[in-house]
């Protein structure tokens, strides 16, 4: 990253993004003035072509900012993260006008692919698209976990095919189009800023060149595109979230001390050698995604096993290293203050964000046995 966005990211945590972290949590509200920070850093547009006035920057700039962001506000990061997934299929099928947009920071998006119906399998829609006859495009789905539903100016929107072959096919849709309802507020265990909602879609009508790519093609545009940089900034986000915890852990280690022996809790064994096991396995996951951006920028032949490997590796360790920090310690990370206890609800959310750990591993094995995801 470049050495401008990296004091424009670090200014924007350290003024407003980390100290508004805990009301974000303790409120459940979504961190519009934390989100307006990273616009004005000129974040939002980080990955968008500098051909459009973007940032031009590569998924490894990307991981930076999920990283630095996670390790100070999960809920902002996670906004962030949805963000760049769903402009890399922008990028890829967007029109210009909201391409410029969004590389100038003026435009929110995010994914618009869990339903009700189909729960954690996005790869299959239940949601419908017909043709009016009159150039438009009806949809109609009951969409869950929308990441920023109701904040985005634009939904990813994931529909069966209108006539062609295929699962699925994607569509552009403005946050503000009519018909789309929001359902809220969240009320979650963790990330309880992100905003992650029910939508509904009631006869919502699309002008028919909002489809974004060819009618069908939706799950290989989303597994070329938006997947391959939803995992990899997820796993960011989980080792953000880690290293933030094992900081915490290294701070309470070192300051505390145990009066009758006149020694810090860093100067006992099994502190240390626990310490050190968590520090290790963040260290693990954090060369694990560095191997992974590598094979991704060099095009190695396992790039593809990484990508599926990537997410599940992070989203493990982090609710390891999570549940970990809080037992070394102790007593003082059920306060809210010490900001392991946020950091731990936080960490859980990973695991189950489609595709689940358990998705990945399947895909995992079949990619690693040569027989087709799907």
């Amino acid at each position: 990253m470049s050495a401008e966005f990296e004091a424009a990211l670090r200014e924007a945590v350290d003024e407003v993004i980390a100290p508004r972290a805990a009301e974000v949590d303790s409120s459940g509200k979504f961190p519009e003035a934390s989100v307006d920070a990273v616009r004005r850093a000129g974040l939002l547009g980080l990955l968008s072509s500098s051909d459009h006035g973007g940032g031009g920057q590569s998924l490894a700039e990307g991981a930076t900012v999920i990283e630095t962001l996670a390790s100070h506000c999960g809920s902002t990061a996670m906004v962030v993260l949805m963000h760049y997934a769903a402009t890399a299929i922008i990028e890829a099928h967007g029109p210009d006008d909201v391409r410029e947009s969004i590389a100038s920071g003026r435009h929110l998006t995010t994914l618009a692919f869990s339903e009700s119906g189909s729960r954690s399998h996005f790869w299959a829609p239940t949601s419908s698209a017909a043709g009016n006859g009159d150039g438009r495009v009806v949809l109609d789905a009951d969409k869950s976990w929308i990441t920023s539903a109701g904040y985005a100016d634009s939904y990813v929107w994931s529909s069966r095919p209108l006539d062609a072959d295929g699962p699925m096919t994607l569509w552009l849709v403005p946050g503000d189009t009519a018909g789309l309802t929001v359902h809220g507020p969240f009320d979650g265990l963790g990330l309880r800023g992100n905003a992650s909602n029910p939508v509904t879609g009631r006869s919502v009508e699309v002008p028919a060149d909002s489809r974004l790519g060819d009618d069908g093609a939706g799950l290989d545009i989303a597994l070329q595109t938006a997947l391959p940089c939803f995992l990899v900034l997820n796993a960011a986000f989980s080792l953000g979230l880690m290293q933030a915890l094992v900081g915490e852990a290294g701070e309470h280690l070192t300051r505390t001390r145990l009066a009758h022996l006149d020694q810090s809790l860093a100067e006992q064994e099994h502190h240390r050698t626990t310490y050190a096991r968590l520090l290790t396995r963040t260290d693990e996951v954090r060369a694990f995604l560095r191997d992974t951006l590598q094979a991704l920028g060099t095009g190695r032949a396992d790039a593809t096993l990484r990508v599926l490997q990537v997410k599940a590796v992070a989203a493990e360790a982090a609710s390891e290293v999570a549940d970990g920090v809080m037992r070394l310690c102790g007593g003082s990370a059920f306060r809210k203050e010490l900001g392991v206890e946020r950091r731990f609800r936080d960490s859980l959310a990973a695991r189950v964000m489609a595709p689940t750990t358990e998705a990945l591993r399947d895909f995992v094995g079949k990619a690693a046995l040569g027989l087709p995801l799907f």
